[in-house]
């Protein structure tokens, strides 16, 4: 597991991670939420010994992970694509890693047949665009086949079909019973990987749970309603629940399940054309939880 233990990071007078506890399970996807500013990142260095911890600690299979005798054996971690030669091939910035690491040469060009680039691995990493790099940092992170991986922002960049298979690729790893811990902007597809979620705000836990649980916890459902008589209907529900008008004809309902909304409608004689309960979003519960805790926010705009 990792495992983060009353982790705090300080920066001068800036408290960037405060008082962090929660450990990532094998088996699952993690996903690794917070707004901007929010300490993701500087945990993340601090789990992989990049940063140092003010108090607290951060271990990887019960140790810190500069106390593994082969790192890329223990954790694969993609944190900056760019954080390459650009003078140097693709393949041998991979064979440079796995030497340091006692790691085979025939893996070398495994992975990189894994991601998708041995057609362009003698080409200089100078000349890749940033899916590219992408692709070539999860080459790096998968060449000690590791029991722990982290990716830092991994679909960056990436087209389509990349994004594809790169979920594909944590949901394998996860299944084969190694640690995944993503962390991304982008709440589409965090909803379609991970399993479980860890979300922070201003360098504080403020959810450790499964992404149903999370989504439950932090959102209210809500049920289209589309029915020729919506005033009429509209008038009947908000004396007791919440409802918002989306056209002529369709009501969002917040409070009141399918089945109770037809058996108050038919009751009052009233039609309905369609009566669909509707998954909240990932996006919208992550909103609704971090709203206090985000620290860079524009101005909402304003009718014109």
């Amino acid at each position: 597991m990792i495992e983060v233990c009353g982790l705090t990071k300080r920066y001068g007078e800036v408290l960037a991670v405060d008082d962090l506890t929660f450990a990532v399970r094998p088996g699952e996807v993690t996903g690794f939420l917070g707004p901007n500013g929010a300490g993701k990142s500087t945990t993340l260095r601090m789990v992989l010994g990049l940063d140092t911890a003010s108090s607290g600690t951060a271990t990887v299979g019960g140790r810190p992970y500069v106390a593994h005798p082969a790192p890329l054996k223990a954790v694969g971690a993609l944190l900056d694509p760019g954080a390459v030669l650009p003078s140097r091939t693709a393949y041998h910035h991979v064979l440079a890693l796995a030497a340091g690491n006692g790691i085979p040469r025939s893996r070398v060009n495994e992975v990189l047949a894994e991601v998708g680039l041995e057609k362009v691995s003698r080409r200089r990493t100078g000349t890749f665009s940033l899916g590219m790099r992408q692709r070539l940092g999860i080459a790096a992170a998968l060449l000690g086949d590791p029991p722990v991986l982290i990716f830092d922002e991994p679909l960056n960049g990436l087209d389509p079909e990349g994004i594809v298979w790169i979920r594909s690729l944590m949901r394998k790893m996860a299944a084969e019973g190694r640690v995944v811990l993503m962390s991304s902007h982008l709440m589409t597809e965090m909803e379609r990987t991970a399993d479980h979620l860890i979300v922070v705000g201003r360098g504080k836990l403020i959810a450790d749970m499964t992404m149903r649980d999370f989504i439950a916890a932090h959102s209210q459902r809500e049920v289209l309603v589309r029915t020729p008589q919506a005033d009429a209907l509209r008038s009947l529900l908000a004396l007791a629940v919440d409802v918002r008008v989306e056209n002529d004809d369709t009501l969002i309902v917040t409070g009141l399940e399918a089945a109770e909304i037809g058996a108050l409608a038919a009751a009052g004689g009233m039609e309905l054309h369609e009566l669909s309960p509707r998954q909240v979003s990932l996006e919208k519960a992550f909103m609704q939880l971090t709203r206090d805790a985000v620290e860079y926010q524009a101005d909402k705009e304003t009718d014109r």
